[in-house]
């Protein structure tokens, strides 16, 4: 340590007189203590003030610059001296250094950068903003041949991607282009991994999928998944799940799904359809993935149907029915739902079986599964009379809906099982399925989802409620009473912030419940008189229309 010392206070004087051979003789000494002790190396280096002298040593024609870089780089190792690096105003001059034509000095700044802003995603981003990102990109370009720095490239785009505002300034510059071809020659595991390690992050940015997309990557993946997929090795296990990943990334963006989807012709789609019969899980996943990814509209849904899509998704799910893979589960079910968006394709999917086989998952304790199971039959029905009422009077699925109904722990699968009890009363109109809902008690969730915050939840509610009042209003009367019906139509009527199709449908329903004795008698002891004589001068045509015709009635029966 007495050594140490001594070279610090001969940099001190030797930094003073610019003598160069003095100055590397001290900085060598200091490389040895920083590799003896590198902690109570930094801690003296903190006492003696050396870090305020480094900034004029970083000169870009000095023979010491690769060393004084070397030592930012091995100091800021400690996370104690990466502020006190900053305050030292280190950082500009080694960003400046990043344009240097010196590999050894590229290296040290690279990584005496790297170091001081390690898991700093404030210093990150202001060396973001100093330009750095396409000042690497052009370095990549220029030394792909040098591993060394072709790392330290690797290693700071994977730490700046992580930020969103670095982004844009990466979409700016050619890094796709360079990262496919550097992907392109790598034979080893490791380095395709750090440079998936980056495409990851940047992946999630729109312009960059498009961009990746026409420099080739997905090409790659393919190739990758045909060298890895019968592997069994640990790291063609990984790389196969990290190159399906990332093609269905590629995906979620419109253009870049657009581009590889080219009609429902294009070899990229044909190729990620062959991945769904695939014996392998990963791949069964990434497949009907995709296939969600590339149903995101109308034309492309119609087309998949038209071409068979259907039947391949059935018989994957059919393979997971018992003890099956719930991510596969989801996916496929997930792929079926966006299928059935387009009207056109309804009648076909249900002729095709598909509601048969996503009964079968009615057990699952999966909370994902379960989301999309409703989802997709949610999707299958709308429009649909016959099916609706085919399900609808199957008394194991309502029975399952209502135990959903009051699933708060998981609020999506409990607002989908709201949705689609209502959905089936809505788009059948069937005695026989409002009996089948009333007898699995589940009147008393359609009340209560007439209260949620979702005006569109609201709505559905209130028309169902409207169709069970109206033919089977024998039948409901005790679970109207028991579920506060009328109190809840009174709430939503007062409310002015209730939208003019809730406030239609309520009255709608008033009338229709006023065939009941004990409704009649809760609707005369709420004045509900007063409030629907208000809604008489209400802007919306439809509600004063209606107002008048439930105040006729309300009148006509006190």
């Amino acid at each position: 340590m007495d050594n140490l010392s001594d070279a610090l206070k001969k940099l001190k004087l030797a930094s003073a007189d610019s003598t160069t051979d003095s100055v590397e003789s001290c900085l060598d000494c200091l490389l040895k203590a920083l590799a003896h002790n590198n902690a109570d190396a930094s801690e003296k280096f903190q006492e003696m003030g050396i870090l305020p002298l480094l900034p004029t040593l970083l000169a870009p024609q000095s023979s010491c610059t690769p060393k004084v870089a070397n030592i930012i780089a091995e100091v800021a190792k400690n996370e104690f001296m990466r502020s006190p690096c900053v305050e030292a105003g280190l950082i500009p001059p080694l960003v400046q250094l990043l344009h240097s034509k010196d590999h050894e000095v590229l290296l040290q700044t690279g990584r005496a950068l790297g170091n001081i802003c390690y898991d700093s995603h404030s210093l990150q981003a202001q060396l973001i903003n100093m330009g750095v990102i396409p000042t690497l990109v052009k370095l990549l370009g220029l030394h792909s041949d040098n591993t060394a720095l072709t790392e330290m490239c690797l290693i700071a785009f994977g730490n700046l991607a992580e930020l969103e505002s670095s982004k844009e300034q990466f979409a700016s510059t050619n890094i796709a282009e360079e990262l496919v071809r550097l992907f392109q020659r790598q034979a080893e595991h490791e380095k395709k991994e750090m440079i998936f390690e980056v495409l990851a992050p940047l992946a999630e940015n729109d312009v960059i999928k498009l961009q990746l997309v026409e420099a080739g990557l997905v090409e790659c993946l393919l190739d990758v998944v045909v060298h890895t997929v019968d592997g069994v090795r640990e790291e063609d296990v990984a790389q196969l799940k990290t190159a399906s990943d990332l093609m269905v990334l590629l995906l979620l963006g419109d253009e870049s799904m657009q581009k590889l989807f080219e009609g429902g012709k294009g070899s990229v789609f044909q190729r990620v359809l062959s991945w769904v019969p695939s014996h392998n899980h990963q791949l069964q996943l990434a497949g009907a993935l995709a296939i969600a990814n590339f149903a995101r509209n109308d034309g492309n849904c119609i087309h998949m149907v038209e071409s068979g899509i259907v039947q391949k998704l059935l018989e994957l799910l059919d393979r997971h029915v018992d003890e099956g893979n719930v991510t596969v589960q989801h996916a496929a079910l997930s792929a079926l739902r966006n299928l059935a968006i387009p009207v056109v394709n309804k009648a076909k999917m249900l002729s095709a079986g598909v509601s048969d086989t996503v009964l079968k998952f009615l057990p699952s304790e999966m909370p994902p599964v379960q989301f999309k199971l409703l989802g997709t039959l949610r999707m299958l029905i709308d429009t649909q009379a016959d099916a609706a009422d085919q399900l609808g009077t199957n008394g194991k699925l309502v029975e399952r809906l209502v135990e959903w109904c009051e699933a708060k722990d998981h609020a999506g699968v409990m607002g989908e099982s709201n949705r689609l009890l209502s959905a089936l009363i809505r788009h059948s109109k069937s005695k026989d399925v409002v009996k089948t809902v009333i007898q699995g008690a589940g009147v008393k969730h359609l009340v209560v989802m007439a209260t949620s915050e979702h005006m569109i939840m609201q709505n559905e509610a209130l028309v169902a409620l409207g169709l069970i009042a109206g033919l089977d209003l024998v039948g409901a009367e005790k679970d109207f009473v028991g579920a506060g019906l009328v109190q809840v139509l009174h709430k939503l009527l007062s409310d002015e912030m209730s939208a003019p199709e809730v406030k239609y449908n309520s009255m709608v329903i008033i009338c229709a419940v006023m065939g009941s004795e004990p409704l009649h008698k809760e609707v005369q002891g709420l004045a509900f008189i007063d409030v629907v004589s208000k809604l008489r001068s209400h802007e919306n045509k439809t509600v004063s229309h209606q107002a008048s015709l439930t105040e006729q009635r309300l009148t006509a029966q006190s």
